[in-house]
């Protein structure tokens, strides 16, 4: 009898060419991706070793790590001091190496996870590496993606195979349905607070469950871009039909017969009925409030309308590190965030940089003004999302309430020298992580939803988007 698997299972023996006795696995790697901060020096590394690209045909560069983000960028601006050596080195590896490069200047120009869906080179069923700890937003689709290193992205660039022991699976079902200004970047806050920030070391994360099942693509790239803040090695959903109507027309995705084909494998990518995890976590979403971290990791967070942890009521292995995040973010033991003074927005990121994104924000944005005493940042996840904003009159509608508009790139999620927040500035951010200095020396980062933060933009303080006129439904 063939035993049950999961979809984890399925496509890790799918791409599995041999195992070894130290519990190694070979895998076949059908995509990689690369970017401007790690791509250029993999590249390099190969050219120095006398080695060439294998299959450059499966390989996917793009800009976005280090270019600026500053309205009207040149061809050659970035934001980290001397980071133009990057952009020039990278441009000139590709070339040789005959990858395909997403320029500055290239239309399709994105954050990686936030471009690789848009042109389909992420879809159901294949491997896809990046050297970057967020490429398990790509499991959204069903792909089998996770994030490696600058050595690892080398040897799959020379072989197009990586050795990897292989994980544990772990399931989270979604139970209930999402009240209004509830999202998905709420979810999964309130998960990793639940199950804290080790919880799935070792594991591969399915998200299931109805929940799972309403939400857009969006929403799920959401959900699996977020498992690695509970050190998950990767994240993935099982395809649907949204999945299959997101994908088709792509760049990059199969057409015509090639795409009839591809459906009738894709529809078969789930988890066998009777397989077996090694861990599974139920989420009840129907009262979930909306979420904000208040410590400096993604596990200390809670609904908006909460107050912060006593220490009195925390188990003793925490306190310390309670203790620490409170004191670097300015906040007591006791105290509600609602209300708290904020001196800084910024909604981007490959977590919340995608269209639904954007639109979840302007409408509450539409018709309003920001603080004065805020500086608010609204970066578009990729040119596309960029053009389709502006197309929808959603780009108008941030900077009449006094956001900033910028180009698509990672500036502004991770602090890599150049413009920033101010240091102690207090910043409610869409972004993935808030650890110190993740976003500048000395920001205090609060990481919600695009909602929140354009509600707390308006009001110049920590506040609740479901307060807020015009919250659109998940």
């Amino acid at each position: 009898m063939t035993p049950s698997l999961t979809l984890f299972d399925k496509l890790w023996q799918e791409h599995c060419i041999q195992s070894d006795a130290s519990g190694e696995d070979l895998l076949l790697i059908d995509r990689i991706l690369l970017h401007e901060r790690t791509g250029a020096v993999a590249l390099e590394a190969l050219r120095e070793k006398g080695r060439e690209v294998k299959t450059p045909a499966h390989v996917f560069c793009t800009m976005d790590h280090i270019v600026s983000n500053r309205p009207g960028r040149t061809r050659n601006e970035a934001r980290t001091p001397g980071g133009d050596v990057f952009i020039s080195s990278t441009r000139e590896s590709a070339a040789r190496s005959g990858v395909t490069l997403i320029d500055i200047d290239d239309a399709r120009q994105g954050i990686v996870h936030v471009m690789a869906p848009e042109l389909g080179i992420v879809q159901p069923g294949v491997s896809i590496v990046c050297p970057d700890s967020h490429t398990c937003s790509l499991g959204a689709f069903g792909a089998l993606a996770w994030g490696i290193g600058s050595s690892a992205a080398e040897h799959a660039l020379a072989t197009q195979t990586l050795k990897q022991k292989k994980p544990a699976n772990m399931r989270v079902t979604l139970k209930g349905a999402l009240q209004p200004g509830v999202y998905a970047k709420d979810i999964v806050l309130a998960l990793i607070a639940q199950v804290g920030a080790g919880a799935a070391a070792n594991h591969a994360v399915e998200f299931t469950g109805e929940g799972v099942r309403q939400m857009s693509m969006e929403g799920r790239m959401t959900l699996c871009n977020m498992a690695v803040e509970f050190a998950a090695f990767t994240a993935l959903i099982a395809p649907d039909e949204k999945t299959f109507e997101y994908l088709a027309g792509r760049e990059f995705a199969p057409t015509g017969a090639q795409f009839d084909e591809a459906l009738s494998w894709w529809r078969d990518l789930a988890s066998d009925e009777e397989a077996a995890f090694d861990k599974d976590i139920i989420l009840d979403t129907d009262a979930l409030a909306p979420q904000i971290s208040w410590g400096v990791s993604p596990e200390q967070s809670g609904g908006i309308d909460q107050t912060l942890p006593l220490m009195t009521d925390l188990p003793a292995e925490k306190e310390k590190a309670v203790e620490n995040a409170l004191a670097y973010m300015g906040l007591q033991p006791g105290q509600r965030l609602l209300g708290e003074a904020v001196d800084g927005a910024f909604i981007g990121s490959c977590t919340n940089g995608r269209i639904e994104d954007l639109r979840a924000a302007a409408s509450i944005l539409k018709g309003n003004q920001i603080s004065p005493d805020v500086k608010a940042i609204c970066v578009p996840g990729s040119q596309a999302v960029k053009r389709q904003a502006e197309e929808e009159g959603i780009a108008e509608i941030f900077k009449q309430a006094g956001f900033e508009w910028g180009e698509p790139g990672c500036g502004y999620c991770f602090y890599a020298g150049g413009d920033t927040f101010a240091p102690g500035a207090r910043v409610v951010s869409s972004t993935n992580r808030n650890f110190e200095g993740r976003q500048g020396p000395g920001v205090r980062t609060h990481l919600c939803s695009p909602a929140t933060v354009a509600a707390s933009a308006i009001a110049g303080v920590i506040a609740d988007p479901r307060e807020a006129g015009g919250v659109r439904p998940v």
